[in-house]
């Protein structure tokens, strides 16, 4: 397998990353992503592997993803390798997790489950700060980076002045905010209605782009006829008044991926890549999916065919 990856950096950190990421929420997530039913360690380790051979070497997790068990996951694959990989990973802060030396407690777990010495990013999962201020979070992931456990550090679902408060908190420590991952797709523009795209822009912070494919939607693989298993059912996307409401954005999606002989999560996919300072974490479960992943790279959608997306899609900068 050949890799047409492009590469890209994280922020102003000189991090350089492939421009697409791996997703790992479903490894070991056996409630949402059915895992250990309709897919196990064997189908996660082939597209650990097949990720590595097409050049995407950029993989997210997170502590609480399979309880621990991602990160677990990616650890055991990682000690089977000699190839480099760029690991990213997040820690929440927690109503019981008061001081500062809990960051400190989280990276050593996260670092012991991924049996490396260092990871990458180093995350905040979601900005509460009832118990824990910004500033003493982001002092303490800054005392990390100067501890050499983590290279860079990056929030997560934090609005455009957390954003920028993070940002300074760190600045004055001499530390970049590398990445803030927000969710963000055809079907879920609201980073750009809230002004989250364009302040993260204006600070030199990359976006980190989940659920790019709306957790399936955008894939075109679940008719009304055929819903997805797992925590999905319950989502009233997937119902059938749903699916009918994405049905003008899917049938632009579907014209593009003829054209271009590509699958619809390939080009919605492709359009994340296509906004500037934006990385999708592409969600896969098994080697398939992280080569369907991969077809988003490599190829260009013409200004014209970009602007019709962005054009059928407005009704979701709200939604």
């Amino acid at each position: 397998m050949t890799s047409t990856t492009t590469t890209t950096t994280l922020g102003k950190t000189g991090i350089i990353v492939p421009s697409l990421c791996i997703g790992t929420w479903s490894w070991g997530d056996n409630f949402f992503w059915d895992y250990g039913k309709s897919f196990g360690e064997a189908e996660v380790e082939a597209a650990f592997n097949t990720a590595l051979e097409l050049g995407i070497n950029f993989f997210d997790t997170a502590e609480v993803y399979g309880q621990g068990l991602s990160e677990a996951l990616l650890g055991k694959f990682m000690q089977k390798t000699d190839e480099p990989v760029i690991m990213a990973t997040k820690y929440g802060p927690l109503p019981w997790r008061i001081w500062g030396n809990a960051v400190a407690d989280a990276v050593t777990a996260s670092l012991k489950r991924l049996q490396v010495p260092q990871v990458a990013l180093y995350q905040v999962h979601w900005p509460f700060t009832f118990f824990m201020t910004q500033e003493t979070l982001m002092n303490a992931l800054a005392d990390e980076v100067q501890q050499g456990r983590i290279l860079a550090v990056g929030v997560s679902n934090y609005s455009a002045s957390e954003m920028e408060l993070a940002y300074d908190v760190l600045a004055r420590r001499g530390i970049p905010l590398a990445t803030n991952q927000v969710k963000y797709s055809l079907l879920n523009r609201k980073i750009e209605q809230k002004g989250i795209l364009a302040k993260a822009r204006q600070l030199g912070v990359t976006l980190l782009a989940y659920s790019p494919l709306a957790q399936g939607l955008l894939t075109g693989k679940y008719p009304p006829s055929n819903p997805p298993v797992g925590g999905r059912r319950i989502d009233a996307r997937f119902s059938p008044a749903g699916l009918q409401q994405v049905e003008p954005v899917m049938s632009v999606v579907r014209q593009i991926a003829t054209k271009y002989q590509r699958t619809p999560a390939q080009v919605a996919l492709n359009w994340i890549n296509a906004q500037t300072g934006v990385i999708a974490i592409a969600g896969a479960k098994n080697a398939a999916q992280v080569k369907d992943d991969a077809g988003a790279l490599g190829w260009e959608m013409s200004q014209a065919e970009l602007d019709q997306l962005e054009q059928v899609s407005r009704p979701w900068l709200s939604k």
